[in-house]
């Protein structure tokens, strides 16, 4: 009676494991991916893009930016 249930009477073997982790596989995926793209840690592009991103949230005074930015500049000379 119980090989009715389960098929060839086996169980699923190893294959009922494919099933949650291609799931959970895809969480993770989608929240690196949230988090990467609403700017987290991650910064992408110049120097130059990030610190004017930082003293656009107040993050850095007008001083250390401008401190800052001459700084990157003689720098990629």
């Amino acid at each position: 009676m119980l090989a009715a249930w389960c098929g060839t009477g086996g169980g699923g073997g190893p294959w009922f494991l494919l099933f949650p982790l291609f799931w959970i596989a895809v969480i993770v995926t989608v929240a690196f991916l949230f988090r990467r793209g609403r700017g987290g840690h991650w910064h992408g592009g110049s120097g130059e893009a990030v610190l004017a991103e930082r003293f656009a949230r107040g993050e850095i005074t007008e001083e250390e930016y401008r401190q800052r930015i001459s700084i990157l500049r003689k720098g990629s000379r």
